[in-house]
């Protein structure tokens, strides 16, 4: 695979023979819900080195010993300022589970979200800013049964 110029996987991406890509996860803990978060699902670089070392252990199911590396933030997410090129660290996960990715912790909206957390309405904007509005049913369930075809 890295001997190749452009290759696309659902987890690897080579671009030109020089630019290594890897696709992970990006949480963001959920505010009053112990132990819930809300991932993205994103793409961040990594040094040809590293890639080939995860390509190497894929399938081994030991990639959490490797480490964390270096990594650029490859996307650009609705909803905040500019993400691309946002210094991070990718965390290689056991068992064929996407890495996570740790934002440096700087004062963009985006690493200070994944530090702080989100509310349940912040992830229903989210999901709007994205195109999947769910506000109006949650509103519409919370506010009880209308009074449309009640015999008074």
């Amino acid at each position: 695979m890295l001997g190749a110029n452009n290759v696309l996987t659902e987890d690897f991406c080579i671009i030109d023979g020089q630019h290594y890509f890897v696709r992970c996860v990006l949480e963001l803990p959920l505010v009053g819900l112990s132990g819930k978060a809300f991932g993205f699902g994103v793409w961040s670089t990594l040094s040809r080195r590293n890639l080939a070392l995860y390509h190497e252990n894929f399938d081994s199911g030991q990639r959490e010993t490797l480490g964390s590396w270096l990594g650029w933030f490859s996307n650009r997410l609705r909803g905040y300022p500019d993400t691309l090129n946002l210094k991070c660290r990718v965390h290689p996960q056991a068992a064929r589970q996407r890495p996570l990715i740790e934002l440096e912790p700087t004062d963009h909206p985006l690493a200070v979200e994944q530090r702080s957390g989100i509310t349940v309405d912040r992830l229903l904007e989210l999901y709007a800013i994205n195109g999947h509005d769910m506000r109006k049913s949650f509103a519409s369930r919370d506010a009880g049964p209308s009074s449309a075809g009640v015999n008074q």
